[in-house]
This record gives C-alpha cells, sequence and structure tokens, in this order.
C-alpha cells in the first residue's frame, strides 16, 4: 500500500488513539477529584482504578496480539471501542464502589485492545517490514492525547459534571471511534503460508531471540516504570525542590511538547537509521535529563526538555525495535507478550514511588528514578551487543 494510501488509516487510527487514551489512561488527572468530593469514595481507590484497568489490560494483551496476528486490528480495535464505551457508561451509572472498580475492568480491557500495542500491531500487520513509518506518525498523533483530553474532559466535568464526561465519552466511542475503525481501517492481508523455518518467521523464538526478547521487556518495563512514577510525582518532587504548585505546572506541560518535538525529529530521519539507535537516544535522554534533576544543576525547565524528548522517542522504539529484531510474521504476538510486563509496571510503579517518596523523599526518588535509567541504558547496551 502506497505512502499516500496510507495517511487515511493513519490518521483514523491516531484519532481512534487520542480518543482511547483520553478516556482510560488521562481521564483519572481530570475526573478523580471531582468523583471523589461527588462520592465519597476514598481518592486512593478512585484513582486505583487505573490501576486495576492496567493489570487487566496486562492480562489480556498477549491473547490480543495472537487475535491481531489471525484476525487483523479491525475487530479487536472495533472490540475496543465496545468495551471502553461499556466501561466508562459503567462509570457514570456506578452507584457504588465496587461497580465503579468493576466498570474499570471493562475499561481495562479496552486498553488491552485499543491502546499503543495493538494499534502497532495492526500495522504491522498491515504493512509488514515496512510498518515502521507509520509506527512513527502514530505515536505523533498519541502524544495529543493529553493536550486534546485533558481540557475536553474539564469541560464536560464543569458543564455536565463527572457522570455526564463518562457519557459523553461513552458516546465518542459509539459515534466516532467505532465507525472510524471499521470505516477506515481495512481488513488485514491473509497470512502467507510458512513452508520451512526461516529466521524472523513464525513459530517458536531461538534461544538467542529468547535473550533479545527477555532483554527488550525489561527495557519497557523500566521504562514504564520512569514514565509512571514522573508522570504521578512530577508536581510532589518540584514542590519539594521549593518550586510553587503554579510554577511546578508550568514546568511539567514542557514534557508534552519536547515528546511531540523529539517524535517530529525522528520523523524526519525517514527510516534511515536502524530503530536500536532510536532507542538508544531515547534511553540516552532519559538518563541525561535525570541527571540534571538528581544533581539539582541549573536550567529545571531544560531538563525537563530532555527528558521529555526520551520519552517522546521511546514511545516509538517499542514499537519500532521488535519489528527490526524479529521481523514481521511474528510482530503482532511479540508485541502482545511484550506489552505483558510493561502494563504491570505502569500499573504498580507509582505506589512504589508514593512508598519511596514517603519513607525517603523527593531526593530519594530522584536518586531512584536516575539508577533505572543508567539500567536501562544498560540493558540497550546488552541488545546492541546480542544484535
Amino acid at each position: 500500500m502506497g505512502a499516500a494510501r496510507r495517511w487515511p488509516v493513519i490518521s483514523a487510527l491516531g484519532v481512534v488513539q487520542i480518543l482511547a487514551w483520553g478516556s482510560s489512561f488521562y481521564l483519572p488527572a481530570v475526573l478523580a477529584g471531582p468523583i471523589a468530593e461527588n462520592t465519597g469514595w476514598p481518592l486512593a481507590w478512585v484513582v486505583g482504578g487505573l490501576s486495576v484497568g492496567l493489570l487487566v489490560a496486562a492480562f489480556v494483551s498477549p491473547r490480543v496480539g495472537l487475535a491481531i496476528n489471525r484476525y487483523g486490528g479491525r475487530p479487536v480495535l472495533a472490540l475496543a471501542a465496545l468495551l471502553l464505551a461499556a466501561g466508562l457508561a459503567a462509570l457514570g451509572f456506578a452507584p457504588t464502589l465496587p461497580v465503579y472498580l468493576a466498570g474499570w475492568l471493562l475499561i481495562g480491557l479496552g486498553m488491552g485492545c485499543g491502546l499503543y500495542d495493538p494499534a502497532f500491531a495492526t500495522l504491522g500487520r498491515l504493512y509488514g517490514a515496512e510498518a515502521r513509518p507509520a509506527i512513527t506518525t502514530l505515536t505523533l498523533w498519541g502524544g495529543f492525547a493529553s493536550t486534546v483530553c485533558w481540557p475536553l474532559s474539564a469541560y464536560l466535568v464543569a458543564h455536565l459534571g463527572w457522570r455526564g464526561a463518562c457519557f459523553a465519552y461513552t458516546g465518542l466511542h459509539l459515534l466516532v471511534t467505532l465507525p472510524l475503525v471499521l470505516v477506515m481501517i481495512p481488513h488485514a492481508p491473509a497470512l502467507p503460508p510458512i513452508t520451512e523455518p526461516r529466521p524472523g518467521s513464525a513459530g517458536p523464538l531461538s534461544a538467542w531471540e529468547r535473550r533479545v526478547f527477555i532483554i527488550f521487556a525489561g527495557v519497557l518495563v523500566l521504562g514504564s516504570a520512569i514514565l509512571a512514577m514522573v508522570s504521578v510525582h512530577l508536581l510532589a518532587l518540584l514542590q519539594a525542590r521549593g518550586v510553587a504548585l503554579t510554577a511546578a505546572v508550568s514546568y511539567g506541560t514542557l514534557i508534552g511538547p519536547s515528546q511531540v518535538g523529539a517524535r517530529l525529529l525522528e520523523m524526519a530521519g525517514k527510516g534511515r537509521h536502524h530503530p536500536l539507535w532510536t532507542l538508544t537516544a531515547a534511553a540516552s535522554l532519559l538518563v541525561v535529563g535525570l541527571v540534571l534533576l538528581a544533581f539539582k544543576q541549573p536550567g529545571l525547565g531544560l531538563a525537563l526538555v530532555i527528558y521529555g524528548g526520551g520519552n517522546g522517542i521511546f514511545s516509538i522504539a517499542r514499537g519500532t525495535v521488535p519489528l527490526a529484531l524479529f521481523g514481521a510474521d511474528r510482530y503482532a504476538p511479540l508485541v502482545g507478550r511484550l506489552a505483558r510486563p510493561g502494563l504491570i509496571s505502569l500499573a504498580l510503579t507509582p505506589l512504589v514511588g508514593t512508598v519511596v517518596l514517603t519513607h525517603g523523599g523527593a531526593e530519594a526518588l530522584w536518586w531512584v528514578l536516575l539508577a533505572l535509567a543508567v539500567v536501562n541504558l544498560g540493558f540497550v547496551a546488552a541488545l546492541w551487543r546480542l544484535r
């Protein structure tokens, strides 16, 4: 499929990603406070719904990858829209905390079927070894999820209340996301018959591939841990440095644009370099940014921009490195398997960060983050040696 014919597909998937992320992962940032205030439910449990959803997504991810490999991404992404709609409707109707958490179980199933990894697998099934530019472009769309949905969620809460906001997102999935998937995402081509084993073909992983798989899974776990802890605790970390809340929020807004800017630079390279270079750049930028933050160097904004740039292209690497290392034939099921440890890390490490922050203070958490980033860079170096 030519590049011109791919743009409608990628653009449709981009809108799907914005709404999927915005109505799931980014939802509690705006709705958790109003929900707790209105219902009296403990804020920790209200926010904990997201962790429940992420753990459910981790549980189903390997099966989702196998389903996309067999049937293509179109039916799986359509199911994701329906599950997200059902889960958000359950939140909106929830009379009690257990029903609210049950809604997050449905949202978690939708996240497992509809966030980045299933979208990457969908593009891998559609375009095979040539999917890298499409994956890179899709992450650019996804970078706007919080930019679009945080203000949208705030507007909906202000005018409709938090329950009305959930119902509005339900309608968006049924009226926008689902039709986009059914109309714009083509059926996946038939899988080629495997006549004899070959490198990168479907089948069990070799001993070398298993080592690569385990190390790359470690990269995803540590990258997700850093992302989760910084996302949840950044304002507290900055305020512990004496930064006022309003200034801390302003500094935090630098991360989003820097992620998008780094992805644009990656796109400008047009895939001329191996994806491991992208992963190396991402891991290195995370280390540099966290070194500046941990050692209290001047230029707080610059440090956060560097960190954001690394985080931005890390999202690209998580989709393109497996394609380059394992080939297109097994891409969808392997991406599904790789998603599980990263999602578990995303769900649980904010709690770890809370424990470190409570018992060791902000400085201890900065050093933990830096240590994770350095170990992650070591894992990337190990991938180069194995390659």
